[in-house]
């Protein structure tokens, strides 16, 4: 007989419902670009006292000192701090443009956010935590000397953070391109050799594979099948955590993270589903980080590959890392 079973029924009403309560979440994380770049570029500051737009401004203002310090200095003139102070507002407005950008320092800002509240809370180092100290011990040399490596970058990390700072050399690759494009797109046609020279040492300098994000994705899949234990964020830290979340659930790092704020509570669950959670393991999750909460109804009945689909058809046109 032709038609579909009333199991079959029942798993898409489940699959349904949770593709919409997903799509409601992508309708909210597509807001944010727009309104970051509002926020940004508002004259009156004092009317936004929100911390992750401060700290977002923050890290972009200090891209754009970096560049006009490297620019200054590249003329084999003084006066780099002054050359940068007159030109600083003007370059960081630009750099606001992109929406590639907006988006992996609202997720560098978010992640601290997580980071400052698991020390609050549970009284997690903010550099070290148990997971990293227990891989620094590592009878694996791979997974020892990566852990030392991921330390130091995290130590960078936090400092940077505690300052609204972000190294331009801890950028993706791609975003790191991208960004010194629009900082020759800022300094128009007729450019100086000063520029040229600028953007060649900076190019120099950079190696993404010493960068934050690339040493924790590569000791996260060092861990091969342990990389499940970094699940426990308590135990494992915010660093650790979400680069897990994101390699073994197939996400964008930078969409991974923003998933743990209340609101994407349904992709969050369907990322830690994907990456191989128990139904009633990821309950837990959700209550630790948002106690009034309610939990994500249907997670025990969708499988990690259904969870994967879900995740990849609706995170298409997010530009985050």
């Amino acid at each position: 007989m032709d038609g579909i079973s009333p199991m079959d029924d029942a798993e898409n009403k489940r699959g349904s419902s949770l593709r919409d309560a997903l799509a409601r979440g992508d309708a909210a994380l597509a807001g944010i670009q727009p309104i970051l770049s509002h926020l940004l570029s508002a004259p009156d500051h004092s009317l936004f006292s929100d911390e992750i737009v401060a700290r977002i401004r923050g890290m972009i203002g200090d891209l754009a000192n970096q560049i006009l310090r490297a620019q200054a200095e590249s003329t084999g003139e003084g006066g780099r701090d002054a050359f940068a102070v007159r030109h600083a507002e003007a370059l960081s407005e630009h750099l606001q443009a992109s929406a590639e950008l907006l988006s992996h320092c609202h997720a560098l800002a978010v992640e601290w956010q997580v980071t400052e509240r698991l020390e609050a809370e549970f009284g997690l180092d903010p550099v070290l935590s148990p997971l990293m100290q227990r891989m620094i011990a590592d009878s694996d040399g791979w997974i020892s000397s990566g852990a030392m490596a991921a330390l130091a970058a995290q130590a960078r990390f936090v400092q940077a953070q505690r300052r609204m700072e972000l190294p331009i050399r801890e950028l993706p690759g791609d975003l790191f391109h991208r960004t010194l494009l629009n900082w020759r797109e800022y300094c128009g046609e007729g450019q100086s050799e000063a520029v040229t020279r600028a953007e060649t040492k900076l190019r120099a300098g950079f190696d993404e594979g010493a960068g934050r994000l690339a040493l924790l994705s590569r000791l996260v899949s060092a861990l091969g099948e342990r990389a499940q234990s970094a699940l426990v964020i308590e135990d494992a830290g915010s660093g650790l955590f979400f680069t897990a979340l994101a390699n073994l659930s197939s996400q964008p790092r930078g969409l991974a993270v923003l998933s743990s704020h209340a609101r994407q509570a349904v992709r969050f669950a369907l990322g830690l589903r994907a990456a191989g959670m128990e139904a009633a393991q990821i309950d837990e999750v959700l209550l630790m980080l948002h106690p009034s909460g309610a939990p994500v109804a249907g997670l025990a009945d969708i499988g990690e590959r259904e969870a994967r689909t879900l995740l990849a058809s609706s995170s298409e046109g997010f530009a985050t890392r």
